[in-house]
């Protein structure tokens, strides 16, 4: 594994005024040359040593399978772009807004403008997409970029700084690689915007950090996002969806199910499609699952400690081990897990799991699966396999998370014309499409009189004029 040198942290400070110095440049760009600024990442990505050389990035940081790279990483960034150039002009647009009567005379609407000087903080689990995907975003609402990669997925943070690099002047997007200390300079500085994906522990930090200059704030954070398996869910293609959802990217992925609830009639009859799925998937015990080119690795040796003590103490406290349980921590190796028997009061039900350990719990009825779910604070993603649609209803009714999945999974990401976030917990603001343009831009509210004046309302207030305020209060 290569090391992430710190960027010099005396030379941020430098950066960052250039930066602000350039946004009167990038704030006044029209919609071509916005376009062209995408452009090349997109053009960037159509070439295959790129490619190529990215796959090998996410290999030698964690064993990402190259089918995982461009389904995951790279498909995902040029759908949104082709989203962007589709609908930026509208966009870009002032959006006009109907006016009361009271204020005849004016016409209303809403301005975009660039929020300014921007930070990206992204995560190690998707370090390209989650990346690139809020650069697009803020290029196409006219700011400048500063972009701190995970320290974790150095040969990706690296690949990211040599692509960012050969595409834009620093003045307008910077890769600034480094650790914890580098991310606390950054944060020191007063950015208009900082968006951040990452852990609601580390989130909390970052509000923190960004309250001290007032900068507005996106958090995409995670939580333990369930999955309710109804009575009427088809068995099979539930279970097969839930294991290929849980196990994508080694289980490292914000809106993987956390946790299955399973209705208590079907529950035998899941785990065992859930158990023949991985083996169809990835093999039929460790020796063959280990070998299969298609799992991932946990990211580091902090994280599969992590997770092995989550395993141990589930274990110790009783839950059985469906499927799988077993590891190498020599290749940071964990079988995919199917635990049964699992408790509330277990660690690994009290924290987001971020690996591939799936609790299975059953439930009775549906106010036993709400109430357990409502114990936790409220999720990035809920999931739900049911074809009765009063069933879908009442989990909806009766919960809150950032989004919703009704008989599939993984697809939060998949259309842009819906937005894409937490919920408090889970998160705070919305990405994606027109939302995402929206989270990186100040909607600048303008009203501009075309005729008529206010004067008859300046004092003294006569009778008449008392009057006349009296009745814009009644109508207004």
């Amino acid at each position: 594994m290569i090391s992430t040198t710190n960027q010099s942290i005396d030379s941020l400070p430098d950066l960052f005024h250039r930066q602000q110095e350039h946004q009167s440049v990038l704030r006044s760009t029209t919609f071509r040359e916005r376009k062209e600024r995408l452009q090349r990442i997109d053009n960037f990505l159509q070439e295959e040593r790129h490619l190529k050389a990215l796959s090998k990035a996410l290999w030698a940081d964690f064993r990402k399978p190259e089918a995982e790279v461009m389904a995951t990483e790279v498909m995902i960034i040029r759908q949104q772009y082709r989203h962007i150039r589709r609908n930026l002009r509208r966009w870009m647009r002032d959006q006009g807004i109907s006016t009361p009567w009271p204020l005849i005379g004016t016409t209303s609407y809403i301005h975009y403008e660039p929020k300014g000087t921007c930070l990206i903080m992204a995560p190690w689990n998707y370090p390209f997409q989650l990346a690139v995907y809020p650069i697009l975003y803020g290029l196409a609402a006219g700011n400048t970029l500063v972009v701190k990669p995970s320290e974790m997925a150095p040969h990706t943070s690296a690949f990211l700084r040599n692509m960012i690099s050969s595409l834009f002047p620093p003045e307008e997007v910077a890769v600034v690689e480094g650790d914890a200390e580098v991310a606390q300079a950054l944060l020191d500085l007063p950015f208009n915007h900082v968006f951040f994906t990452g852990s609601p522990k580390v989130g909390k930090l970052v509000m923190q950090a960004a309250a001290r200059h007032l900068s507005s704030v996106t958090l995409e954070l995670g939580g333990k996002s369930p999955a309710i398996v109804a009575p009427d869910a088809p068995i099979k293609a539930t279970a097969e969806r839930t294991a290929w959802a849980k196990f994508l990217n080694n289980g490292q992925t914000c809106i993987a199910p956390d946790y299955v609830l399973v209705h208590e009639s079907v529950r035998e009859a899941f785990a065992d499609a859930f158990c023949e799925s991985i083996k169809a998937m990835y093999g039929h015990d460790q020796k063959t699952i280990q070998a299969s080119p298609d799992y991932s690795r946990i990211i580091n040796d902090r994280h599969f400690d992590r997770l092995r003590s989550l395993l141990d103490d589930a274990t110790k406290g009783g839950a059985t081990t469906v499927f799988g349980g077993s590891y190498d921590a020599s290749d940071r190796f964990i079988m995919p897990t199917l635990l049964g028997n699992v408790s509330s009061d277990m660690r690994i039900m009290q924290e987001e799991i971020f690996g591939p350990i799936m609790p299975i719990i059953t439930y009775r009825e549906p106010e036993e699966a709400v109430e357990l779910i409502n114990r936790h604070p409220k999720p990035l993603a809920f999931y739900i396999n049911s074809r009765n649609q009063r069933t879908i209803r009442y989990f909806m009714e009766h919960s809150s998370a950032g989004g919703t999945l009704v008989n599939d999974y993984m697809l939060g990401l998949s259309n842009p014309n819906l937005p894409f976030g937490g919920v408090n917990h889970s998160g705070i603001g919305k990405s994606l499409g027109f939302h995402g343009f929206v989270e990186f831009s100040n909607e600048r509210s303008v009203i501009e009189r075309r005729w008529g004046t206010l004067k008859p309302l300046y004092p003294p207030y006569t009778n008449l004029k008392s009057s006349i305020i009296r009745l814009l209060s009644r109508w207004a």
